[in-house]
C-alpha cells in the first residue's frame, strides 16, 4: 500500500485535490481495471446523466440528494481533467484558473469600473464580452457556437434567442400563423413523403420552442411536464379499462378515446 493511499485512508474530510489523487490512483497501473481504461468518449454520457440527476435533485427540493449528485458531477470534471493531465495538456489548477479568469473578465461591473445596475445591462455586457473573448465576429457565429449536443428543444430555444438579439424577432401572431401553415401542410402529406413531413414537423417544433421563450417558459421543462401529465392520464385510462375486465389492446381507438375522455375530463 502506497503512502498516498495510507494518507487518504487516515482522513476524515477531503478537498478537491484529494479527489484528483483518488482518480489518479484508480487509473494507475495497480488501480481499478475499469477506471484505467476509460476515455473522454467512453464516459461522456455518464457526465450528462449525472447532470440530469442533479436536476432531478433540484426538482425534488432535496439538499441531501443534491449534495450527492453534485459530488458525482464533480467526479466527472476531475476524471476528464486527470485524463488530460496524463496527456500533458492541462491540470486541475488550469481548469480552475480559467474559470476564475472568465468570471472576473465577464463581471467588469464587480471587478472593474463598468456600471451595471440591473440584470438587463449585466446580460448585455456578458454577451458582448463573450463575443469578444471567443472571437465571434458575426451574429451567425453566435448561433453556430450553441453546442450541437444540446437537447433539440433547448438548442432551438437558444438559437431563436440569439437570432432575436440580432433583430430577427417575429411577433406571436407570425409564429401562430407559421404553426397553422405547417399543420395544414401536414394534412396533405402522404406517409411515404417522410422528407416533407420531417420538414413541417421540424418547423412546428422550432416555432413552439421560440414561442416558449417569448412567454418566458423553458421549452424542455414544458415538454417534460406534458410527458409526466401524459403518463398520469394514461395510467387513469388503463386502470379504468382494467376495472372493467378489459385489455387496452383489445379495444378500438374510439373505445379507448371514450375511456380517455371520461377519465381526464
Amino acid at each position: 500500500m502506497s503512502d498516498k493511499i495510507k494518507e487518504l485512508l487516515a482522513k476524515d474530510s477531503f478537498d478537491i485535490n484529494d479527489l484528483a489523487d483518488i482518480v489518479v490512483i484508480l487509473r494507475s497501473e495497480n488501480g481499478c481495471p475499469w477506471d484505467k481504461v476509460q476515455t473522454h468518449k467512453s464516459i461522456k454520457k455518464d457526465f450528462l446523466e449525472e447532470v440530469y440527476e442533479v436536476m432531478e435533485a433540484i426538482d425534488c427540493d432535496s439538499p441531501e440528494m443534491m449534495r450527492e449528485e453534485l459530488g458525482d458531477v464533480l467526479l466527472q470534471v476531475v476524471f476528464h481533467t486527470v485524463i488530460e493531465t496524463e496527456n500533458n495538456n492541462f491540470g486541475l489548477d488550469d481548469v480552475i484558473t480559467d474559470i476564475c479568469k472568465k468570471l472576473i473578465i465577464r463581471h467588469p461591473h464587480v471587478f472593474g469600473s463598468v456600471e451595471a445596475n440591473n440584470v438587463e445591462t449585466v446580460l448585455k455586457n456578458w454577451d458582448t464580452i463573450k463575443k469578444e473573448t471567443k472571437g465571434q465576429e458575426t451574429y451567425t457565429d453566435t448561433l453556430k457556437s450553441v453546442p450541437k449536443n444540446f437537447p433539440a428543444l433547448m438548442r432551438a430555444q437558444k438559437l431563436s434567442k440569439r437570432a432575436a438579439r440580432a433583430g430577427l424577432e417575429y411577433d406571436n401572431a407570425h409564429d401562430i400563423s407559421t404553426l397553422e401553415n405547417a399543420v395544414k401542410a401536414l394534412e396533405n402529406i402522404t406517409e411515404s413523403d417522410k422528407t416533407e413531413a420531417a420538414k413541417q414537423l421540424g418547423e412546428i417544433m422550432f416555432t413552439c420552442a421560440s414561442l416558449a421563450r417569448k412567454l418566458d417558459l423553458d421549452a424542455e421543462e414544458v415538454l417534460t411536464d406534458t410527458n409526466n401529465n401524459y403518463i398520469e392520464k394514461f395510467e387513469k385510462t388503463e386502470n379504468a379499462v382494467r376495472q372493467n375486465g378489459q385489455d387496452m389492446t383489445a379495444l378500438s381507438i374510439d373505445e379507448l378515446d371514450a375511456y380517455w375522455r371520461k377519465q381526464n375530463e
